[in-house]
This record gives structure tokens, C-alpha cells and sequence, in this order.
């Protein structure tokens, strides 16, 4: 459960600050990229690959540094959202971060270490989440090449997600911007996506679309319960399969939102996607099909955890 967030005044932030019209709704740091020591080729997680990503658009000329939204930071406050002082206050312990980066060598750094080389690449990109979403409403659209933290919740962390970037974006939103009272999450990482699912367990302006292997990390039985749309994947699931099966539920899914009375649908859905590998083609396929019937914006984030 998220923790009580007051109706008080939203505090000062960094991350809704006006974006030049010619920069592209693409947000990204050369920050998000965790380097130190060799340290990070220590976890099959390639913590590197969202430099990789950018390297390739310039490469194929499809993007220039001039285009791109630099991401900015999460600053505490902005963390405190939705994270518990409890939880932050976890991360000030080097066993913590190594536990739920999953990188065992990290325990022995000391913290202020594990603070520049670590967690501070996470907080940028999770800036970067709570920046896009903005730009999606403003934009129609709008890209993290970072993000996707999708195994983090309000008071836990795990499979490399330390902070709750979905849940953080989708409440700033929220809390900051008139016309967006409801939400859809579709997550297509192979990994089912229990940070969100329990921060958002009881939230009926959240709907949740998970498609993942349900034999693999993270198993998360009470999570399940806040999923809408359940599909559950088995071990050797082939490209064709798995797209038919995505596309019918997209189709399901838009007809769900066509069923709304106007009222309703007037208000607004922002729309967080994120995934990986085939699933990020399916959603360059059809994820903008007839969405500015529904949506304020669509917001995509490659996966940043397990």
C-alpha cells in the first residue's frame, strides 16, 4: 500500500520544468549508466545498455544530443511521493543496495560509494520517468531510454528496481496536472511487475495489464491480485505466439476503453508502457492505434529491472 500522501500543496519540483519545443519527448542521461570497478559486469544485468541504446540512434543517425530531454535527478522529495522515510532510510545501508541489485560486492563499498555510483544513475532515471510522463500529456507521447523499475513498491526494492518510477510518475501526474485521473499500465517485460501491482492494489483509477513467464522471478501471488488483464506465459513461447496473443489483448483492452460512457472517458487515461525485446516491437506496432480517443498521453520505458 502507498503511504498517506496529504492534500496539501505538492512540493517544489525540478522535474516539471518547461521543455524547449525542439527537443524530441526522448529523456535521457548519460548518468543512467552505473560504472565502477568492473563491479557492474559482476550481474548479467547489462547496466550499461541504455548508453548503448543512444549510441546506436546517433550511430544510425536518427538522433542528435541537441534533440534529447536530459533527464534530471529525483531529489527526496520528489521520492517521498510515494516512498516511505523508512524505506529511503534503508538504502543508507550498502547490504541493502546489494541485496537488491543483486550485485554481492557491493556490500563492502561504503555507502557514500554506493550512493554516487549506484543509487544516483537509479534516481536520474527515475527523474526521467516522472519527466516523461509529463511530456507524454503534453506531447501525446513520450520515451524514458531508462526506467521501468517495475519490481520496486512504496517500502521494497528488488531485481535491480530501488526505486518505484511507475508509481512515482503516475502520482505526480495525479497530484500535478489537471485531467488526468485514471491510468493504465501494460507491462511486457518477461517479469511480472509486482512493485506497481501492489503499490496500486487497491487503486481503482489503475489498470493493469501484465504479460509475463509465470514460472520465473518474481512469483508474486498477492501482487497478482491487483493485475486486470493477466497473461501468463509459458516456458518457449515463440515471436508468433506471443504477439497474437498480445494483440488480441490490446484489442480487448481498447474495446474496454471504448465501452466507457464519455463522461468517463473524457477525463483521460495516461498510459505507462515499458518493455523489452519482442514486446518493444509490438508496442511500436499498434501502441498508438486509436489511442487519442482515450489517452492524455502514452508514455514508453524500456525495462529497468529483472
Amino acid at each position: 500500500m502507498l503511504p498517506f500522501i496529504s492534500a496539501m500543496k505538492p512540493h517544489r519540483t525540478e522535474l516539471y520544468q518547461d521543455v524547449p519545443s525542439t527537443c524530441w519527448p526522448i529523456v535521457y542521461s548519460p548518468d543512467y549508466n552505473i560504472t565502477f570497478m568492473g563491479l557492474e559486469k559482476l550481474h548479467p544485468f547489462d547496466a550499461g545498455k541504455w548508453g548503448k541504446v543512444i549510441d546506436f540512434l546517433k550511430e544510425e543517425k536518427l538522433v542528435v544530443d541537441d534533440l534529447i530531454v536530459q533527464a534530471r535527478e529525483a531529489t527526496e522529495d520528489d521520492l517521498l511521493v510515494v516512498h516511505t522515510r523508512r524505506y529511503l532510510n534503508k538504502l543508507k545501508w550498502s547490504f541493502v543496495v546489494a541485496t537488491i541489485t543483486e550485485i554481492p560486492p557491493v556490500l563492502f563499498l561504503p555507502n557514500f560509494l554506493v550512493q554516487r555510483k549506484v543509487l544516483k544513475p537509479l534516481r536520474t532515471q527515475t527523474g526521467g520517468t516522472i519527466m516523461a510522463g509529463k511530456l507524454a500529456v503534453d506531447r501525446g507521447w513520450a520515451i524514458n531510454v531508462g526506467g521501468g523499475f517495475h519490481h520496486c513498491s512504496s517500502d521494497k526494492g528488488g531485481g535491480f528496481c530501488a526505486y518505484a518510477d511507475i508509481t512515482l510518475a503516475i502520482k505526480f501526474l495525479f497530484e500535478r496536472v489537471q485531467g488526468v485521473s485514471k491510468a493504465t499500465i501494460i507491462d511486457l517485460d518477461a517479469h511480472q511487475g509486482n512493485g506497481h501491482e501492489r503499490d496500486f492494489m487497491d487503486d481503482s483509477r489503475v489498470y493493469i495489464m501484465d504479460a509475463y513467464n509465470r514460472y520465473i522471478y518474481p512469483g508474486d501471488g498477492f501482487a497478482k491480485r491487483a493485475i486486470k488483464r493477466k497473461v501468463e506465459l509459458e516456458w518457449g513461447t515463440e515471436d508468433t505466439e506471443y504477439l497474437q496473443k498480445m494483440v488480441i489483448h490490446w484489442e480487448d483492452l481498447l474495446f474496454r476503453l471504448r465501452s466507457l460512457p464519455l463522461e468517463r472517458s473524457a477525463e483521460g487515461l495516461g498510459v505507462v508502457w515499458f518493455s523489452a525485446g519482442r514486446g518493444y516491437c509490438l508496442n511500436c506496432n499498434i501502441s498508438f492505434d486509436g489511442t487519442e480517443l482515450f489517452w492524455k498521453g502514452v508514455t514508453i520505458m524500456r525495462n529497468g529491472g529483472w
